[in-house]
């Protein structure tokens, strides 16, 4: 409902840098200026002036910045309530998907309900593995709810959890490594290897994963992934010829990459990640959800 450069826009006012823009918005500061120039364009006005100490926005800037904040606030409470109206008249589920939050993990319970209760529906609704706490914030919004693995730590208290079972860890490397034709793999097996796990203070069983290697197993070097995973992980690991700390959900992500599972004594919890105050449609739903889990 607004040209989303103008999010941008606001972003780079706020950051005061199109590195630090880059850096939020998780694409490259080369797009970053690329939009800004077309955005000036368009209006037919300088908003931004650049200097090496940093971004400053002109009058007509600081005019446009207050102006765009109202515009983007208005539209996406707008676009919330629309969603809402619709989940809550039809009986409508609508599931985010993505790589790494697929809505196949709630399929066996889904043909349980919906044999039983014909009048909900599922809509899928896409979105990108850019950022987790970005995919809990827009529960409640975008989607009523996605399915995969749950981060406490990133939730915090922008969602809730119903559990429907755990994932195993396990690796994902090349289908040429040496260890890629094994059933399973054991830490003394990575001995000479790089194994990449997401940096410190994410996720509590990643961080005892990465400790008990690092105190006991000094054979295995240990690269830091981002705090979130994507795809470009998956791609960076297959290049570089690393190992990759994944989960048995992630097996089909990468054609080039097989998953092994990996012999340590941790699991964690899957499900269904929904919003702290779900709508009516959304919240009968779960209703139904947990007592068929619980029988």
């Amino acid at each position: 409902m607004y040209n989303a450069m103008l999010k941008v826009f606001v972003e780079v006012a706020d950051r005061g840098s199109f590195t630090k823009a880059a850096e939020s918005l998780y694409i490259s500061s080369t797009a970053i200026m690329k939009q800004m120039n077309i955005l000036e364009e368009h209006i037919g006005l300088q908003l931004l002036i650049r200097t090496p100490r940093g971004i400053h926005l002109t009058e007509a800037g600081k005019s446009i910045y207050k102006d765009a904040k109202f515009m983007i606030q208005y539209s996406e409470e707008a676009i919330d309530r629309a969603y809402q109206a619709e989940a809550i008249n039809r009986q409508t589920i609508r599931v985010g998907t993505s790589a790494l939050y697929p809505c196949k993990n709630l399929m066996d319970l889904w043909g349980r309900i919906s044999d039983e209760y014909p009048e909900f529906r599922l809509k899928v609704i896409p979105f990108e593995d850019t950022n987790t706490g970005t995919a809990y914030r827009d529960i409640g919004k975008k989607y009523d709810l996605i399915t995969g693995s749950y981060d406490p730590a990133a939730a915090g208290d922008l969602c809730r959890f119903l559990e429907l079972g755990n994932r195993r860890f396990c690796l994902a490397m090349s289908k040429k490594h040496r260890l890629s034709r094994k059933d399973s793999v054991s830490i003394p097996d990575l001995y000479g290897e790089t194994l990449m796990i997401m940096k410190p203070g994410n996720s509590p069983i990643n961080d005892q994963i990465r400790q008990d290697i690092e105190k006991g197993h000094p054979q295995i070097a240990i690269a830091d992934a981002p705090h979130h995973y994507d795809i470009e992980v998956f791609n960076y690991c297959e290049e570089n010829d690393y190992i990759l700390l994944t989960l048995d959900g992630w097996n089909d992500i990468h054609p080039s990459l097989v998953t092994i599972p990996f012999e340590v004594p941790y699991s964690i919890p899957y499900g269904i990640v929904y919003s702290t105050e779900p709508n009516k449609g959304t919240k009968r739903f779960l209703e139904i959800a947990s007592s068929i889990l619980q029988n």
